[in-house]
């Protein structure tokens, strides 16, 4: 056979090859990238992208969102009870000691990372970012109120604790049915006399709505050049690139088509959604996570007398021998443009992990490897088991009297019953135990640093800013320590890398700035007998870590 025949006869296969060749390169070149993937569109990711927009505003970023706009899910106003958790009235965040004492260590914690979370928004504010303080966020005094001896004890220890704290000063404290009226008559009128009551009050409480807040940061986002969103978008699939990026398709859920991205990083701020994806990944981090649904609804009133009257976030005291989380509270919102009450959560149950989700949510996420741990946790929390499914029993009854508790002389004809979001709460496997149940935050991240997903929901979007520092951290710890970053990140939260608690001017220095840009209540002046010296260098606040609260 000729030389001339052979290549006759071979040339289209040549050809065919060297247009698969061709093919592929070019599919290489036009491949979508970016180089943050944010998987959410809620008041994390939004918070994480504007962070990072700040500190690397070259850096390319893809925000994908399964619902048809951002913030329609748990974020959502009416799907939270929209608290600027601060620790000041959250009484599961003050347990007591066998010893009698109180001790304050969590609220501390979480009060120093509401305080970032205070300065982020203001410096949002400053920059145009965020707009108009008051259609997201709101002075709203808390108040903590329980009755009976041991409960009115414990509060009169804990009010003593926190006064030998600087973030909590400005905190009054009263037995006096007649004062704790003038704070919130609603929860005094019609109540016996007699009763032994206490309650505290302070007047840096907030009522915030993560919707709001959510919107406008994303808004902001569209408006640079190295920022996408796509929005009826679903992730379907991970896989990792040689170069440890990632190589992620992504689904738009009304017409079925596909289409790939390539991510050096992605970060899963998916909500109740974030376990599933988080599997998806294959990273053997998931293997040690289950997840279990929690639901929540609330009782409404939107008869504007009511609002008229009751202005504060109260708190109250779990039952006797009922788990932390059910703690009840009668909250003042300012949702969709007008003063609202809520009162609630009373749990629910569905097998959904996002108000949106699927009823398969919770057996598609049971695994293999984290089917024991979640058993080993139901045998080892009976009264959170045994709760749960009286919550799901109750009737309209039930729920009416648990609010006249708090609302003796509450009518009927006033309120009315709304399902709020779904919560996850993490149960995460136990060397000792098999499984324990983790009530708070956890960042996960592959060995790589490449991927990172947040789980948990308490105290959730409150610390959405210190969150998103901690990812930063976690993710790109090189950059993270250089100086270029460091002073960005002051920019953005002007006391980062400093403790608070203990340092009375610069507590006071935040406070106040943060109130003025925000347009809240003029916070009290800081009078300490005995203030400790200044700390100037301290870790940085960061997640919460696990504590007894849903977070609704």
């Amino acid at each position: 056979m000729s030389k001339m025949t052979f290549s006759r006869k071979h040339a289209p296969a040549f050809s065919l090859i060297a247009l698969l060749v061709s093919s592929a390169a070019y599919a290489e070149n036009t491949m979508e990238k970016t180089d943050v993937l944010l998987i959410g569109g809620g008041i994390m990711s939004a918070s994480l992208g504007t962070v990072l927009q700040e500190i690397q505003p070259d850096w390319k970023q893809l925000m994908v969102e399964k619902l048809d706009g951002v913030a329609l899910e748990s974020s959502n106003g009416w799907n939270n009870a929209g608290t600027g958790h601060s620790a000041n009235m959250e009484l599961n965040y003050t347990p007591e000691r066998e010893d009698g004492s109180i001790d304050v260590t969590k609220a501390l914690e979480i009060n120093e990372a509401f305080m970032i979370s205070r300065q982020f928004w203001s410096s949002q504010v400053k920059r145009g970012v965020l707009n108009d303080p008051h259609s997201f966020i709101n002075s709203t005094p808390h108040m903590s109120f329980v009755w009976g001896d041991k409960n009115v004890e414990y509060l009169t220890k804990r009010y003593q604790a926190l006064q030998q704290t600087t973030l909590f000063q400005g905190m009054q404290f009263s037995t006096d049915q007649q004062q704790i009226k003038k704070w919130a008559p609603l929860i005094i009128e019609g109540r016996d006399p007699k009763q032994k009551v206490a309650a505290t009050w302070t007047p840096v409480g907030t009522d915030v709505n993560y919707g709001e807040i959510t919107r406008q940061l994303v808004g902001s986002l569209k408006k640079t050049s190295n920022f996408k969103l796509e929005t009826s978008s679903e992730v379907t699939d991970f896989k990792r690139n040689a170069d440890n990026s990632w190589h992620v398709t992504i689904t738009d859920v009304k017409s079925g088509k596909e289409h790939a991205v390539d991510a050096k990083y992605v970060f899963i701020g998916a909500g109740g959604g974030a376990l599933k994806l988080l599997q998806k990944t294959g990273i053997p981090e998931a293997d040690n996570y289950a997840g279990f649904p929690v639901g929540g609804s609330f009782l409404v009133s939107e008869n504007p007398e009511i609002a008229r009257q009751h202005g504060e976030k109260v708190y109250g005291q779990a039952s006797v021998g009922a788990p932390p989380m059910s703690v009840p509270h009668l909250d003042a919102r300012f949702l969709d443009g007008k003063r609202v009450v809520l009162f609630g959560p009373f749990a629910t149950f569905s097998t959904k992990f996002l108000k949106n989700g699927s009823f398969f949510d919770l057996l598609s996420t049971t695994t293999t490897s984290n089917f024991m741990p979640m058993t080993d946790v139901g045998l080892d929390n009976f009264d959170l088991v045994k709760y749960l499914i009286g919550q799901v029993m109750l009737s309209d009854e039930d729920r009416f009297e648990a609010l006249k508790e708090y609302y003796p002389t509450a009518r009927k004809e006033d309120w009315k019953l709304i399902q709020a979001g779904q919560r996850v709460q993490i149960i995460k496997k136990d060397p000792e135990k098999g499984g324990v149940l983790k009530l708070g935050t956890e960042i996960v991240t592959d060995q790589q640093k490449t991927l990172a997903a947040l789980l948990g929901a308490s105290p959730g979007a409150s610390t959405a800013a210190p969150i998103s520092i901690n990812v930063i951290k976690q993710l790109f710890p090189e950059q993270y320590k250089s100086e270029a970053w460091q002073s960005k990140l002051r920019e953005i939260v002007p006391s980062y890398g400093q403790k608070l608690n203990g340092n009375v001017a610069l507590t006071q220095q935040v406070w106040d700035e943060t109130a003025a840009t925000l347009q809240l209540t003029k916070p009290p002046v800081i009078q300490m007998k005995d203030a400790k010296p200044a700390t100037p260098e301290a870790k940085p606040a960061q997640a919460s870590s696990p504590q007894h609260d849903m977070a609704l």
